[in-house]
């Protein structure tokens, strides 16, 4: 056994191992890992602390965008009404022009037949003047005559006026 060589490098890795924990390697070793494990702690930490502020982020803008919709659902049924209002005031307006329009043009026509029935009443008198004066002409004569002419046609102006 002790010529075999596969006792010595048994002997040899054995006094390795003591050397090895001697100059304390594992202590190093553990010490290594404690440290690796407490970096990765820490980054997972870090990790969940940015994951977090993330989802806080994303909370908070879409608490923003569905505020910013409801604003503009608002404004857009703020324009609507508006709109409405705007037309119903436009259709009244004109309404109002058609029917200020239409009195107007009554009016006008209820002045021109007035104006029309007195041209026909003025056009009536003076015919009627022309044939009395012609029939009291042709009919009276003499001083009486003139004298009663003028005054039929002083009165019958004076009436028709």
């Amino acid at each position: 056994m002790l010529f075999e060589a596969e006792f010595w490098v048994a002997v040899a890795f054995v006094i390795f191992v003591g050397i090895l924990v001697y100059a304390g390697v594992p202590a190093l070793l553990n010490r290594t890992l404690d440290d690796r494990g407490a970096r990765i702690k820490t980054e997972l930490d870090e990790a969940r602390r940015l994951r977090e502020e993330a989802q806080s982020v994303l909370a908070e803008y879409q608490k923003r965008r569905q505020d910013a919709e409801r604003e503009a659902q608002a404004i857009i049924d703020n324009a609507k009404t508006e709109a409405e209002r705007m037309a119903a005031d436009a259709a009244a307006k004109a309404e109002e022009f058609v029917a200020r329009r239409t009195k107007m043009a009554e009016t006008k026509i209820g002045q021109a037949e007035a104006q029309a029935v007195a041209d026909v009443r003025a056009a009536a008198a003076e015919a009627a003047v022309a044939a009395a004066a012609k029939i009291l002409t042709e009919t009276v004569k003499g001083k009486v005559a003139d004298d009663l002419l003028d005054s039929g046609i002083k009165e019958l102006a004076a009436k028709l006026k």
